[in-house]
């Protein structure tokens, strides 16, 4: 059995929607990000970068939710949660994956998460370069209805965990973003996706 070690609302909730698309056989252990419990000794012993998500497999452990997102993609193709007869149709959705994952994610995490938070003219800067990534997702990436075009894949589940995010601080406006609205109401209706909600003890936005 699959093991996903995750954090409620954080990032690792798209390595959770994944499994549970997929319908895998799996179980989830959350780890408390505020207390510190991933730097717990126990913790480290699984991912030594001390982040979720972690997923153990029999194979060994992977990390990174688009590593992992994929390795259930392809581990379940029956799900259809990638193109997996296609490599280059394949590779597209990992480079979605990758600008949300290595662009997206911290300068959005930057706006919401700094610690100490950001105030002022540095606040001001700091959105308006998340919000043009934003941008570039709604005008030019997301392809519709769903995020590589008309079948729903793992990079759906992650591009709700981001506009999710933003509709919770009152930043996803739908003037603005009228696709990723649209996109985030209908990934919400997904079964899958309402019932990692109500494990991870969230409700849709």
């Amino acid at each position: 059995m699959l093991k996903l070690y995750y954090s409620p609302g954080a990032c690792a909730m798209a390595s959770h929607i994944a499994l549970e698309e997929a319908g895998a056989d799996y179980e989830v252990v959350a780890i408390d990000l505020k207390t510190g419990q991933q730097k717990t000794p126990e913790y480290l012993a699984i991912n030594p970068a001390g982040v979720t998500p972690a997923l153990v497999t029999d194979e060994g452990v992977l990390t990174e939710n688009l590593v992992i997102m994929g390795y259930v993609a392809q581990t379940h193709p029956e799900a259809k949660l990638a193109d997996n007869d296609s490599s280059f149709e394949f590779g597209k959705m990992q480079a979605f994956n990758g600008f949300l994952g290595s662009s997206l994610h911290p300068a959005i995490g930057r706006v919401l998460f700094a610690r100490p938070p950001l105030e002022g003219e540095a606040r001001d800067k700091a959105l308006e370069m998340a919000l043009a990534k934003y941008d570039l997702v709604e005008q030019h990436l997301l392809k519709g209805p769903w995020a590589m075009g008309e079948q729903y894949t793992v990079a759906d589940g992650y591009l709700s965990v981001f506009t999710r995010w933003l509709r919770q601080a009152n930043l996803l406006d739908a003037s603005r973003f009228p696709k990723l609205n649209a996109h985030l109401d209908r990934v919400q209706e997904r079964p899958a996706v309402q019932l990692v909600l109500s494990m991870e003890g969230l409700a849709p936005v």
